[in-house]
């Protein structure tokens, strides 16, 4: 794994989970890390339940942009 190159959080939604039924939920939101590489290639790298990122297609995902209140909220919840 490489460091993120922003320690900002950035957050995506579930479009399609197609062959990642078990992996990923249609209409969930996803932490994603910024990755130049993976970007060139069409990837988008999530971050799962565990810490642990993954690579998967960009085309599966819309980045959302959310209030920073609920930006807090949501990584205070994925770390307790």
């Amino acid at each position: 794994m490489k460091r993120a190159e922003k320690q900002t959080a950035h957050f995506a939604v579930c479009l399609n989970n197609e062959g990642y039924k078990a992996a990923l939920e249609v209409g969930k939101l996803y932490r994603f890390i910024l990755d130049r590489e993976a970007e060139a290639e069409g990837l988008i790298r999530v971050v799962d339940e565990s810490g642990e990122d993954y690579a998967f297609a960009a085309n599966r995902f819309h980045p959302v942009d959310l209030p920073a209140p609920v930006e807090k909220a949501l990584l205070a919840a994925s770390h307790a």
